[in-house]
């Protein structure tokens, strides 16, 4: 049975070479047939040359090559359509995704017939900072209560049999989450569970900026809960409205009007802010809209070397 790893890789010159001879040497030690797929997503330094060096002097390595810089998103389905593997699996690009690891998921998957995915989830996260893990915590929650999928200690490392890679390449949206989807398209699925190792090499390619990017992407495209909550608040504050407005006629009639402006500015203030909170959500999902109706593909390649 033929294993097909995908390895999105942006940036990594530093340990590139390492990460190629690791994954290679392991998985040959353990007599798996397997085709190694590394996406160059529009790195600036030598991470291209030194993978396309490689699918060159190896048959099982194909480098593919974008444009440009098109995510990590992009990277995973451009993998999963050049992988011509009975199974796939999707990993990092810097070992801390353990490649022992994944040849225990090729072993669990290969000899129990049923079983369509294992995913490999963190039993722990290694050494990240404190507010990594309250934030990388909240937004779990977030998307376990909006899409009632529970991605806590999840991560991209998964291998599929070709049965559900299928699926998930026959789906038309350009705007992907392929980690909340490879759960979502509910095949049955096995866990193991890895330490996640210290980085080897360089730095990792996510700031606060991107990270906070990724999880509002990763909210909107696979959910329309934020939408629902809008709605929710336009009745709270309809209620609330109707009440104060109920008070304000009666202390009226009462000869008891309201008095003074603090009130009213403070009204005005936070119905202003709801308002438009409510239309930043709305205009988001706009855009969501506008870009998927372009058609314009999720990705462009400009080379590939090793594909056959």
């Amino acid at each position: 049975m033929l294993l097909s790893v995908v390895i999105p890789a942006y940036n990594e010159e530093a340990g590139i070479q390492t990460t190629i001879d690791t994954i290679d040497a392991v998985l040959n030690q353990n007599g798996i047939q397997n085709e190694l797929i590394f996406i160059d997503d529009g790195s600036s330094d030598r991470t291209w040359e030194i993978i396309s060096a490689n699918a060159q002097e190896r048959d099982n390595i194909v480098a593919v090559k974008f444009s440009r810089n098109f995510g990590k998103e992009a990277a995973i389905f451009a993998g999963l359509k050049t992988a011509s593997g009975d199974c796939v699996a999707v990993m990092d690009s810097d070992l801390q995704h353990p490649p022992e690891t994944l040849v225990e998921m090729y072993k669990l998957l290969a000899h129990n017939e049923g079983i369509d995915v294992v995913e490999a989830r963190k039993s722990s996260r290694g050494k990240e900072s404190f507010a990594y893990k309250i934030s990388a915590g909240l937004f779990y929650k977030i998307l376990r209560g909006m899409s009632k999928i529970d991605l806590e200690n999840a991560s991209d490392f998964k291998l599929m049999s070709r049965k559900v890679v299928d699926e998930l390449l026959s789906m038309p949206e350009r705007q992907t989450f392929f980690r909340a989807m490879s759960s979502w398209v509910g095949f049955h699925t096995e866990y193991v569970y890895f330490d996640v190792p210290e980085r080897q090499f360089g730095k990792t390619k996510w700031s606060l900026k991107s990270l906070v990017r990724y999880a509002v992407n990763s909210i909107t495209s696979f959910t329309s809960l934020p939408l629902q909550i809008v709605t929710v608040i336009g009745i709270i504050f309809m209620i609330f409205a109707l009440i104060v407005g109920v008070q304000t006629l009666v202390r009226y009639l009462m000869g008891r009007a309201v008095e003074g402006f603090t009130t009213v500015i403070l009204l005005i203030l936070l119905l202003g802010g709801c308002v438009l909170l409510s239309l930043g959500v709305i205009g988001y999902y706009i855009a969501k809209i506008y870009e998927e109706v372009k058609h314009r593909p999720q990705y462009i390649i400009g080379d590939i070397v090793g594909k056959k």
